[in-house]
C-alpha cells in the first residue's frame, strides 16, 4: 500500500474499508500514531469494509471492542493503558489471535513482539497541513 495522504476523516475511513475488504479470518492489523492520528478512523472504515454496521469506538478504556454482523468478527483492540505484556496477554489476547476474526490493535507498537509474523502494520502521522500520513508495510 505504500503511503497514502488523508484530508479527512471520510478519506481515513475509506482506507480502512479497503483494507477491511481484504481481510481474512486470522489476520492482525497494527496500528501506530499519536493520540487523534486517526487510528479510530481507520477502524471504522475497516469495520464497514467487512459488512459490519457497528458503531465503532475507540477501546481506551475498556481495553477491547467486539463487532458482529460482517463477514468476519472484529476484535479491536487498545494497548494505549497497558503498562506490561502480560496485560495484554490476560485479555486473552492469543485466543482472539488464533480466532476466526480480524484483530485490530491501536498502538501495536507497545507490545510489537506479541504479534504474530504476517501481522499488517499502519503508522498514521497528524501532520502541521492537517492531513495525516498513513503508511502501511503491505
Amino acid at each position: 500500500m505504500g503511503t497514502n495522504i488523508s484530508h479527512d476523516p471520510a478519506e481515513t475511513q475509506a482506507l480502512g474499508r479497503a483494507e477491511g475488504a481484504r481481510c481474512a479470518a486470522g489476520d492482525v492489523v497494527a496500528l501506530c500514531g499519536d493520540l487523534g492520528a486517526g487510528k479510530t478512523q481507520f477502524v471504522k472504515g475497516l469495520v464497514a469494509g467487512l459488512g459490519a454496521t457497528s458503531e465503532v469506538t475507540s477501546p481506551t478504556f475498556t481495553l477491547i471492542h467486539e463487532y458482529d454482523g460482517g463477514r468476519l468478527p472484529v476484535y479491536h483492540f487498545d494497548f494505549y493503558r497497558l503498562d506490561s505484556a502480560a496485560e495484554a496477554i490476560a485479555l486473552g489476547l492469543d485466543e482472539y489471535l488464533d480466532g476466526t476474526g480480524v484483530s485490530v490493535i491501536e498502538w501495536a507498537d507497545k507490545f510489537p513482539d506479541l504479534l504474530p509474523a504476517g501481522t499488517r502494520w499502519f503508522r498514521l502521522v497528524h501532520r502541521a497541513d492537517g492531513t495525516r500520513a498513513i503508511a502501511s508495510d503491505s
